[in-house]
């Protein structure tokens, strides 16, 4: 079957909308994992349903939770009350479909080591060559089993038992931080909890393990973070709670740049003042990149006259824009420079190499280094973009369209990974609607 074909609408006038972001499939998965290992029912309010939330709420339902869903208040009752670690659903077969979600292939693992059982885990193709070697090391190292014909990759089966009392384990974490998040999230389960040490010579995506040391914090979950790169989980129960879920900083990012772009003023409501996404750095790169950037309340305005500014930056801390970043530098009147993100390598797609090939197709010049990306500006022409099945590689795309005529993306419904319609806001957006995708 040949994925749709969708062509990029132009911004034929300056912008003037109001974009209603989803909630974070961060803290949307964060808040599940947490709600499927407390002692009581708990409820997510404002809860992302995407392709990835949804894979996450029917893999803890295998592993023995319930989440039910009404709208976007979902409501979780845990694996077995939350009150035996070892006990799980009441077959023996567990089954988790991991799709092309990095959360649930490294949060889970950990989770179903608790389980007592064998858990086979497994997922899209692409999810395959996803590197998960680090977080199954140190599942062994902690006594679980685990098969996986030593690939290192998915498939792959867990398999807990008494033995599993947690300790201590070192993980490089230098490919992707859910090793660590993952780890951390499991932990106040084992009856010894868990320190964790990152070994490796970098850490990307600081703020998604600070994040998560946030969510368990919240839970009444003690985290001793005060030594550089080694978390202590002390164990203990997890509390149920009722918690309402931000909007997604990252996927407004493709919304809040096309202000950029067309020229105009995109407001997102539900700004937080204060937050471990890191999307929050936003509003400075469109600042250093020719925006102008308010917050007032909780809305966040960013205003452009169409000028684009090329910067040199570290996205160490949020690689997952850097694809937004990446596209908008495209459309600049200077070179940019993209540092710290080699991690990104590995996320849905090697995404290094597919900006650099789709932005060389629409006759741009992007090189790659070793750690990231350098952009020059170039004259632009219409082109058909492949996505690679990467939510973010079909932003980019559209948000180069607005500027270029005859830009095409590859399967741009991709974007339900994280953002369910993301066509129908991109539309309500230029023709000045107030859109929401809650």
């Amino acid at each position: 079957m040949t994925p749709d074909v969708w062509t990029a609408p132009l911004a034929a006038a300056p912008l003037d909308a109001v974009v209603e972001v989803p909630g974070s499939k961060s803290l949307t998965n964060r808040y599940l994992v947490l709600a499927a290992l407390a002692h009581g029912p708990g409820r997510l309010r404002g809860a992302l349903g995407s392709r990835d939330t949804l894979l996450m709420a029917d893999a803890l339902t295998a592993l023995g939770a319930r989440v039910t869903r009404t709208g976007t208040d979902w409501v979780v009752d845990p694996i077995d009350g939350g009150s035996d670690p070892e006990a799980g659903p009441a077959r023996d077969d567990i089954r988790v479909e991991c799709g092309l979600a990095g959360t649930v292939m490294r949060f889970l693992p950990p989770v179903a080591a608790l389980a007592g059982r064998p858990v086979h885990f497994d997922g899209d193709a692409q999810a395959r060559v996803r590197p998960m070697g680090p977080v199954l090391t140190a599942l062994r190292e902690l006594g679980v089993r685990v098969e996986d014909d030593g690939r290192g990759t998915l498939p792959f089966t867990v398999t807990g038992g008494d033995q599993v009392t947690g300790g201590h384990v070192d993980v490089d974490a230098s490919g992707s931080s859910q090793f660590v998040s993952g780890l951390l999230l499991a932990a106040a389960r084992l009856p010894l909890g868990l320190t964790v040490r990152h070994t490796g010579p970098t850490l990307p995506s600081l703020p998604h393990i600070e994040m998560t040391v946030a969510v368990l914090r919240a839970a009444g979950v003690h985290v001793d973070d005060s030594r550089p790169d080694i978390w202590q989980v002390l164990p203990g129960p997890v509390a149920a709670r009722d918690v309402r879920v931000e909007p997604d900083l990252s996927n407004a990012a493709p919304f809040l740049c096309a202000a950029l772009v067309a020229g105009g003023t995109v407001r997102v409501p539900g700004w937080p003042a204060s937050t471990t996404q890191p999307g929050a750095l936003l509003p400075d790169l469109l600042t250093a990149m020719g925006g102008r950037t308010s917050l007032d309340g909780d809305v966040l305005s960013v205003s452009g006259t169409g000028a684009v500014h090329g910067i040199d930056v570290d996205l160490r801390a949020a690689g997952e824009i850097a694809p937004t970043i990446a596209a908008l530098a495209t459309l600049a009147d200077s070179p940019t420079r993209l540092r710290g993100i080699g991690h990104i390598r590995g996320h849905e797609t090697d995404r290094l190499v597919a900006l650099a090939t789709e932005i060389t197709r629409l006759g741009g010049q992007a090189e790659q280094t070793a750690d990231g990306l350098v952009i020059t500006p170039r004259p632009l022409h219409g082109a058909t973009v492949q996505t690679y099945h990467d939510h973010r590689m079909a932003t980019a795309g559209a948000l180069i369209g607005l500027r270029v005529p005859g830009v095409q993306v590859i399967d741009v419904a991709t974007t339900a990974k994280t953002l369910p319609d993301f066509v129908g806001m991109w539309s309500s957006m230029l023709t000045g609607g107030t859109e929401s995708g809650r």
